[in-house]
């Protein structure tokens, strides 16, 4: 009976939780429906804004997005939003080259991935670090 109880326990602490590779998946699926000119509103809508307890040794917590950050060049503002989409290395550290970024550039979506941002950056001067 008590075997059961745990049991019946972990389950339900397993419910709601979600697998690394079923975080990634998700993100690249939800990718797909993006489109230029969205808002950062309809981007984060799509996208999500929840923080997901992943079922891992570690017990990682990825948020959604996982990281942002914001740059101003030559008039305009650039909102990075760096989602997890990629796994690159065996371990449970989560690496830029493991995030997508999407560009949201004077409150709309610009693009998205590291090669539209590296030619924005170019483009306007932007410092990122």
């Amino acid at each position: 009976m008590r075997a059961s109880i745990i049991g019946l326990a972990i389950s339900l602490l397993l419910v709601g939780c979600a697998s690394l590779d079923a975080i990634r998946t998700q993100n690249r699926q939800r990718l797909l429906s993006l489109s230029p000119g969205m808002s950062k509103q309809e981007v984060l809508s799509i996208m999500g804004t929840k923080t997901i307890k992943a079922r891992a040794d570690d017990g990682s917590i990825i948020n959604n997005p996982y990281r942002t950050e914001m740059y101003q060049s030559q008039g305009h503002t650039f909102e990075l939003l760096l989602y997890y989409t990629d796994k690159k290395h065996l371990d449970y550290a989560i690496t830029d080259d493991e995030l997508t970024p999407l560009i949201i550039m004077d409150g709309k979506l610009d693009g998205w991935g590291w090669s539209y941002l590296d030619g924005l950056v170019q483009k306007y001067e932007l410092r990122v670090r």
